[in-house]
């Protein structure tokens, strides 16, 4: 019994942890083994501690990038910031950025103070302009199709650029060229001496109210939307328009204008009649602000023009392109882009630097050859009129890129021109610039070469850019473009 009690006394004491290997020693010091566990355990600690704080500053760092590269002037830094993104909004609306190449306008404060010039710009250089409205087709009967731009021979081309006192010369509405419109549409639009113009072509766009517009310049304007029948419909689809008593088509501020017989089989350039001929679809305007059918016009319609003409004393505004100043600049965009053909783009191109056009350089006195286009401010002056036309005239020749064109035609008529190019930034705070609803559906876009025109004859235009097509007098063969560098990501 006394043996069984030893044996089991013995037994618990074995099963009893050593306190010589303990965790613990007397004074209440830690062994090794758990001073190991609790720098584990601490060192674990630090380290997700550490790597949340890393991740903390690089989220912060790429944050503040973000905010700065959306507010740099550097055209590489700024091709980094996305507008559409979520976080620019959210910061955009936080009050933290700015949209990007933004900059306040220098307007006066109220549209009611401004004083409205009573007699027009003098004419200096030209006191007559009248156009040509039927083709002379007696000598080429082949040439029997009507064409909304009339059939321009090269001869007569050179000739417009000759600036006389009387002058007569081709700009569009042809007899039976298309582009016509409503008898109550012309009637409405005698009376429209200050407009501010846009257009829809396509179905490309909805219809976007202008903001800030004062009572006075409600009274004083005419807002006009210059619309296709195909975009007619389906603005009828999908927005509210009323009629009023005389007929007359309305989307909110907007006065629809309908134009029937679209002239060109290419959409863009359907869009180019009403932006650049503003002066022959509104004949009585004095005044004119055209802004691309994308764009939501935010400033008051009067405080711009006082800012962009009467302040300076100016008769055309436009504004300078965001990355570009020569057209072989722009050229290049236009191919990595595919906004045309590849080839025709080339061969329009080579046909201005035939003619003598020198990329843009700071000898040529213009801030830039290349404008953006989207937005343009005139006084219908003779002068302008016939800028506007032949400005035309070179889109319905050549490729409907009109940004190719503005700083040939400047070229051309040799300084007698006179335009106010107002800085990018400021042209990016006139409006809100929306997406389209869909992409353009030209299939000549992505033509690369000429031989792709050779197996399909439907890529080619039958009513515009017959310029590329005709035998052209001068020998190209030898031209040579200008070598590009690429000046910015973005562009």
């Amino acid at each position: 019994m006394e043996n069984d009690f030893q044996r089991s006394v013995s037994l618990r004491a074995s099963r009893r942890p050593d306190r010589s290997n303990s965790s613990y020693q007397k004074g209440g010091k830690l062994m090794p083994d758990y001073s190991m566990k609790m720098i584990w355990k601490r060192g674990f600690i630090r380290l997700v501690l550490v790597a949340g704080i890393v991740w903390m500053l690089l989220i912060l760092f790429a944050l503040l990038f973000h905010i700065w590269s959306c507010q740099s002037s550097v055209a590489f830094f700024s091709a980094f910031c996305n507008k559409e993104s979520k976080v620019f909004s959210m910061l955009h609306t936080m009050g933290i950025v700015q949209p990007p190449h933004r900059c306040p306008i220098p307007v006066v404060d109220d549209p009611n103070t401004i004083v409205i010039p009573k007699r027009r710009s003098p004419e200096r250089f030209v006191q007559k302009l009248s156009y040509i409205k039927e083709d002379d087709m007696a000598n080429n009967v082949s040439q029997s199709t009507p064409l909304f731009g009339g059939h321009q021979t090269w001869q007569q081309r050179n000739e417009s650029f000759k600036v006389k006192p009387t002058m007569k010369v081709h700009c569009g509405f042809m007899k039976n060229g298309g582009a016509v419109m409503d008898p109550k549409d012309i009637k409405y639009t005698k009376k429209c001496l200050f407009v501010v113009a846009t257009g829809i072509f396509d179905a490309y766009d909805l219809p976007y109210q202008p903001s800030n517009v004062s009572e006075r310049s409600r009274k004083l304007f005419c807002f006009l939307m210059v619309v296709d029948e195909e975009s007619y419909k389906f603005i009828k689809g999908n927005v509210t328009v009323r009629e009023d008593d005389a007929g007359g088509q309305w989307v909110g501020i907007w006065r629809l204008v309908l134009l029937k017989h679209p002239p060109y089989d290419e959409p863009r350039r359907n869009g180019k009649v009403p932006k650049i001929l503003t002066h022959r679809l509104f004949p009585q305007a004095q005044y004119s602000i055209w802004i691309d059918g994308k764009m939501e016009l935010i400033v008051d319609p009067l405080l711009i023009l006082e800012r962009y003409l009467w302040r300076g004393k100016h008769t055309f505004a436009i504004a300078q392109h965001k990355h570009h100043r020569s057209i072989y600049e722009e050229a290049d965009s236009n191919h990595r882009r595919k906004r045309y053909a590849r080839p025709l783009i080339d061969l329009h191109t080579k046909i201005y630097r035939y003619e003598g056009l020198e990329p843009w350089n700071l000898g040529k006195g213009t801030l830039s050859d290349v404008p953006e286009g989207a937005i343009i401010i005139r006084e219908h002056t003779a002068m302008n009129n016939l800028f506007s036309c032949l400005w035309f005239n070179e889109v319905n020749l050549f490729t409907p890129r009109d940004q190719l064109s503005f700083g040939y035609v400047v070229y051309r008529l040799g300084g007698l021109f006179k335009f106010f190019m107002f800085p990018n930034c400021e042209y990016n705070s006139i409006f809100i610039l929306h997406r389209h609803i869909r992409e353009h559906s030209s299939r000549i876009e992505w033509v690369k070469d000429f031989e792709e025109f050779e197996k399909d004859p439907t890529l080619k235009e039958t009513r515009g850019g017959l310029g590329l097509w005709n035998p052209y007098p001068g020998n190209l063969a030898s031209v040579v473009l200008p070598p590009v560098a690429r000046t910015s990501k973005a562009g």
